[in-house]
């Protein structure tokens, strides 16, 4: 079943405010398990998990920031501003 246009919204919400914030912190305590690689290591690392993270959620993610598809437009009454 296809999630509707205010569902995607409330979860992409709930996944960037809750789940975002403890994938980092467990990224960060898996990392800190081992002994500190090279700079570059570390950054090659942290840009794979963040891809791996976002990956998942695209369809979640895909048309929240445009405009309700579902949402009906009524035209302007005349002499009505918008």
């Amino acid at each position: 079943m296809a999630l509707s246009y205010k569902a995607r919204k409330r979860w992409s919400l709930v996944i960037l405010l809750v789940g975002l914030p403890a994938y980092i912190a467990a990224a960060w305590f898996v990392i800190s398990l081992f002994d500190r690689p090279p700079i570059w290591v570390e950054l090659v690392v942290y840009v794979a998990l963040g891809f791996v993270w976002a990956f998942p959620f695209r369809t979640v993610f895909r048309g929240v920031g445009q405009a309700d598809p579902e949402a009906r437009r009524e035209a302007p009454k005349p002499g009505e501003d918008r």
